[in-house]
């Protein structure tokens, strides 16, 4: 079965609305809307589909995202991510852009959602059903004009195709809210995820932990966990050392993650600064007689804690994401993750 393409006129169609919606509001005026990011009518073609659509920003002017209305179910699309990016992966209207995606044949393209060398971000994320995510008030996602962020690009992974077979389309996506007043508080994400494997008929803890080291401070305020099947819990942390050399672990947030994985509120709020640490751990259970690894099918595993954060006044930090090897080479325990005091069970029990 072929790729369905989208077609042209409708992607230049999309392009113009997007462009329309934003010039047409006037300097210094408080306007607010809305406008869909959704899936061209595609028709997903082979189970583990990764596709990917962009749109292009009218970047004359500074635009605030403060909200995303997901238009998807979990029995269509396993989960979706929007990126922020400076340039778009590809040029086609839809491409193949899994994590590990590979050619079927000579016409298929396969490209990742940004551009490489060029700056991206994630900026949003859902799966299982989640509701709705409205910023806290003042905050928003800058795009457009200074920012990096000239296109947002949806990404729809469809982990089986047995809804389709019968020639349905599918449109998931998200409608993002928006306005032109200026947002003081500027959002971001950071990820924080793990390489590695587990072991057959094993319980395996796999983590992460970073430094910050920019000179910004951090408010979080959200957070989102993201595993495939074997997740039991995943937690994440804030990690400030006393001057007794003794690191206090607060938690940002916690949660079994086949629960709907939407953004919930941070659990203690406060501030991340230079010098502390971020940290995650997923606490997976394997009942499989494999080695289950880091990937993007169902098959394989992952292990996602998503930090939603503003900073006030000042671009988000540059350091997008967090990661480690993972297990069976990288522990909170080991020297190089330059953490102490880890609350053990605490961050492995509901």
């Amino acid at each position: 079965m072929m790729r369905p393409k989208m077609d042209v006129v409708h992607m230049v169609q999309v392009f113009v609305f997007w462009t329309i919606c934003l010039i047409g509001l006037t300097a210094g005026e408080y306007a607010a809307g809305k406008f869909g990011i959704l899936m061209p009518k595609v028709r997903p073609y082979r189970p583990e589909l990764y596709l990917c659509t962009p749109v292009k920003v009218d970047y004359t002017r500074d635009y605030y995202i403060v909200g995303f209305q997901p238009n998807a179910s979990m029995n269509v699309a396993h989960h979706m991510l929007m990126y922020g990016c400076e340039y778009p992966g590809s040029s086609q209207p839809v491409w193949n852009c899994g994590e590990m995606a590979k050619k079927e044949n000579d016409e298929e393209e396969t490209a990742s959602p940004c551009r490489p060398g060029g700056q991206s971000q994630i900026i949003y994320a859902w799966a299982r059903d989640a509701p709705a995510l409205t910023l806290p008030d003042g905050v928003g996602f800058k795009v457009g004009n200074d920012s990096p962020v000239k296109y947002i690009v949806l990404q729809v992974h469809y982990a089986t195709v047995d809804k389709f077979k019968d020639g349905s389309t599918d449109d998931s996506g998200v409608f993002l809210h928006y306005t032109t007043q200026p947002m003081f508080k500027r959002a971001g994400v950071l990820l924080m995820a793990t390489n590695g494997e587990i072991g057959p008929m094993k319980t395996e803890h796999m983590e992460t932990a970073c430094e910050i080291t920019e000179d910004k401070t951090m408010y979080p305020f959200a957070y989102r966990t993201h595993t495939h099947s074997l997740g039991k819990v995943v937690a994440g942390y804030k990690v400030r050392r006393d001057e007794n050399g003794k690191d206090n672990w607060i938690q940002l947030g916690k949660r079994d993650p086949l629960t709907p994985q939407m953004f919930y509120p941070i659990e203690n709020n406060g501030t991340i600064v230079r010098g502390d640490f971020v940290a995650a751990r997923c606490t997976m259970t394997s009942n499989r007689t494999r080695t289950t690894y880091i990937g993007s099918t169902n098959e394989d595993e992952m292990c996602n804690f998503y930090m939603m954060y503003y900073t006030n006044g000042e671009e988000p930090l540059e350091m997008k994401y967090c990661g480690s090897r993972g297990p069976p080479g990288y522990y909170w325990s080991n020297p190089e993750a330059g953490v102490n005091n880890i609350p053990d069970i605490e961050a492995s029990t509901l």
